[in-house]
């Protein structure tokens, strides 16, 4: 059985009744893919996140991953399993002026997801994480028709903007929802049954090469 994670954003007393309640006592399951992430917080850099939002951006994009831990020990009884973690190429290239705390946060659950993968890799479990860069999911298109209205440009001149932003992306065009998708299927398939502790980048080229 495969468990996609919920939003799993419950205060920290929540962690096991969040995480047993999203798969039955009945049905073991060897797949968990986490996919919750986001902002909220204003732009404006550090100086605009308070000492609220700051707890909300890791409760969001880290802390609801780690909560997950309650869905392990069956992973760990049945000696098998594969999880994935959506995190960010932010953690590589943060956009200070605007998702600082997103940022720090995926970075932080990439950090995670590699010293889980020491942690469970014994007993069988594998542990990797997407990276991807500008997804072109609902989310993006609104903004997208946003600066298009605000600029009086087109759409594809809007999207352009974006691309910019971000340094360009090489291969002309965002991801689509279902590129991460595949990753994931491919991820948690027996033809990756020998890669744990790995990030895989999803971003078109966006990041420099080292």
């Amino acid at each position: 059985m495969t468990c996609s994670s919920p939003l799993t954003s419950a205060p920290p007393a929540e962690p096991r009744r969040s995480s047993t309640r999203s798969v039955p006592d009945w049905a073991p399951f060897d797949i968990l893919v986490h996919v919750v992430g986001g902002s909220h917080s204003p732009s404006g850099g550090f100086a605009a996140l308070s000492d609220e939002q700051w707890p909300a951006e890791l409760n969001l994009n880290l802390l609801a991953a780690v909560r997950d831990r309650g869905l392990l020990p069956a992973m760990i009884a049945a000696r098998s399993g594969a999880v994935v973690h959506i995190s960010s190429i932010q953690r590589h290239m943060p956009l200070f002026e605007a998702t600082l705390g997103y940022a720090a946060a995926k970075a932080a659950l990439t950090t995670y997801s590699k010293g889980l993968a020491n942690e469970v890799g014994p007993a069988g479990i594998r542990v990797n994480t997407i990276a991807p860069g500008f997804v072109q999911t609902d989310g993006a298109n609104g903004l997208i028709d946003r600066i298009s209205g605000s600029a009086g440009v087109s759409r594809d001149a809007a999207l352009q903007q974006i691309m910019d932003s971000l340094g360009g992306i090489p291969l002309g065009r965002p991801a689509q929802p279902g590129d991460t998708a595949e990753l994931v299927a491919f991820l948690v398939s027996d033809r990756t049954r020998s890669i744990t502790g790995a990030e895989y980048v999803l971003d078109g080229g966006t990041l420099p090469t080292t």
